[in-house]
């Protein structure tokens, strides 16, 4: 039996007491004291220790629990390569909001900045990275430490957390007593004075319009934007963060999500709006820059943090305040009989016939190939309200953040401040860990898929019975295009063919091949039916893509 009175066990209790229930990673001498005392743990609470293939999708990993539930995810690796091949995970988590605490195993202390094995300034290395980086000295100090670095994940705007352990601090002696757990700070409701200020302004307004960024994709915030546009139906957009805000039953007033490309529905909402009600909307997500372009619009801006200021978003007014219970103070002194004037709803019918008929597009493909519309059609009619989408970084990731609808919060999932490649499959381990019994689907392409698809044996290992879903062109496609619309041409974006059924099979997947649209909703079929982790490999016809980049607006739009 290890110790259970050394600086590993003070650090696990600390996670037994905030309720932490994975620690993703890889093992390695640094840090094997740590990963024997959560192997032999006595206490049933003990976080399961899950190994994975790579320490970029570790991390990965707890940015899904962390994004998913709201509290962090947590991963831990060795010294040297270990706490370097985060940096991109945990940068990510940073700049997309999702809480996680990293734990890097770190050289001995008296061998700290001098020339030997695995030893690297890991504490620097990733202060631009994450929130709150620190090394840890003592033993007595990593409860403290494991609890600051907590509080620094979840509060607004939330984000990675690293602590540097040298191997020593982790099986030294730890005399002080574990922290309790930590109290959940409370974020106060607007004042009357901002709530009466802003329904002034919404009953002064023409066109008001809810963007609904991703400090609004929460279930709380998702009930009250509901029970607002309930009493009031003010259109709402969605950022790709915030897909999943607006609820079936009130589909009638989702005109869309903004991303990328200034072409879309709610791009044209917004510019015609004289009134956004900017609610968690984050810079990261689509620069105001492409949203508000000669816009008149004025600007309220409801979130937990401040906002970033810049040339193009300026909000008139500034509520920082909790983003739910303001909501609800304003639905309550918003007067019963608002309503839209007539000529604004025929002008929002305008708006909502366009909308749907853009996922009417022509989706022609060649012979063995299928068209990325078939493929989002045919998986639109096999989810549920609970199945949870995670969906990488490619051309079909425009495809899906413009076309598929999701109805619950953070059920659809993009990574949209780095839009890093390897995000769907990690994420969706995370997901079919929280969310047991919920189908899971990770959509990618074959080049996203690559960066983490060894963790297809973890899942496998693990049992979790996740659809993969690769759009497979060899290509760099969402590259590819863009060079062909810059340039006329492309340039180092071909890749190799890979057999991802074949691939899936090599790890004890199912593997799947469609080549024809009608083949579709049977694959699909069979893999929600599977014990375990299906591949479904799709040839993809991408001769569209031109037009995600192209004004499908033009009568709408400058």
């Amino acid at each position: 039996m290890v110790n259970t009175n050394n600086g590993s066990q003070a650090l696990i209790q600390s996670m037994i007491n905030q309720q932490i229930h994975y620690v993703f990673g890889i093992p390695g001498a640094k840090v094997d004291h740590l990963f024997e005392t959560l192997k032999y743990n006595d206490d049933v609470n003990t976080p399961k220790l899950i190994i994975t293939r790579n320490e970029q999708d570790a991390a990965f990993m707890a940015a899904g629990i962390g994004r998913i539930t709201g509290k962090p995810g947590v991963v831990a690796v060795t010294s040297g390569p270990g706490v370097s091949n985060l940096v991109t995970g945990l940068m990510t988590a940073t700049s997309e909001a999702d809480p996680v605490i990293a734990l890097g195993g770190q050289v001995q202390r008296d061998d700290l900045g001098r020339l030997t094995h695995q030893s690297i300034a890991s504490k620097e290395l990733m202060t631009t990275a994450v929130k709150r980086s620190v090394e840890v000295q003592h033993a007595d100090n990593l409860s403290e430490a494991f609890m600051n670095a907590y509080q620094t994940a979840v509060a607004p705007k939330a984000g990675a957390t690293f602590m540097s352990l040298p191997a020593d601090v982790l099986s030294d002696e730890a005399t002080r007593p574990v922290l309790s757990p930590l109290s959940s700070p409370q974020i106060g409701v607007a004042s009357e004075k901002s709530i009466s200020l802003l329904v002034q302004k919404i009953k002064q307004a023409k066109l008001p319009v809810i963007l609904a960024g991703m400090r609004a994709s929460t279930g709380a915030v998702a009930d009250a934007i509901h029970q607002l546009i309930g009493k009031f139906p003010i259109p709402v957009v969605e950022t790709f963060q915030g897909a999943g805000i607006i609820s079936k039953t009130l589909e009638a007033s989702y005109f869309g999500r903004v991303g990328l490309f200034r072409n879309q529905s709610g791009d044209a909402l917004l510019k015609e709006s004289d009134l956004i009600l900017a609610v968690g909307y984050d810079p990261v997500e689509y620069e105001a820059r492409n949203w508000h372009l000669n816009s008149q619009a004025e600007i309220v801006n409801l979130d937990e943090i401040q906002p970033e200021i810049s040339a193009d978003y300026q909000p008139q007014v500034v509520i920082q305040a909790n983003i739910s219970q303001s909501l609800l103070a304003l639905n309550a002194a918003l007067p019963a009989n608002l309503s839209l004037s007539p000529e604004v709803q025929q002008r929002l019918s305008q708006f909502k016939q366009r909308f749907d008929a853009q996922r009417l597009v022509p989706t022609e493909a060649k012979e063995g190939l299928v068209h990325p519309l078939e493929i989002i059609k045919a998986l639109q009619q096999k989810v549920t309200t609970d199945t949870t989408v995670t969906v990488d970084v490619g051309s079909h990731y425009i495809w899906m953040a413009r076309y598929f609808r999701s109805y619950k919060p953070r059920h659809l999932l993009f990574s949209n401040g780095m839009q890093t490649l390897g995000v769907a499959l990690p994420w969706a381990i995370a997901a079919a860990l929280v969310r047991p019994d919920k189908p899971v689907v990770a959509v990618a392409g074959d080049g996203g898929f690559m960066y983490s698809s060894q963790e297809l044996e973890t899942a496998v290992r693990l049992k979790l019975p996740i659809v993969s879903i690769v759009f497979n062109d060899a290509h760099y496609d969402m590259v590819r295009f863009q060079e062909v619309a810059k340039y006329g041409k492309d340039a180092g974006v071909t890749l190799g063919p890979v057999n991802f059924a074949k691939l899936a099979e090599s790890m004890g997947a199912k593997g799947l091949s469609v080549t024809d649209k009608d083949q579709l909703p049977a694959a699909l079929d069979e893999a929600f039916a599977t014990n375990g982790p299906t591949v479904i490999d799709i040839p993809v016809d991408y001769r569209d893509n031109i037009k995600l980049k192209s004004d499908l607006l033009p009568d709408i739009l400058d």
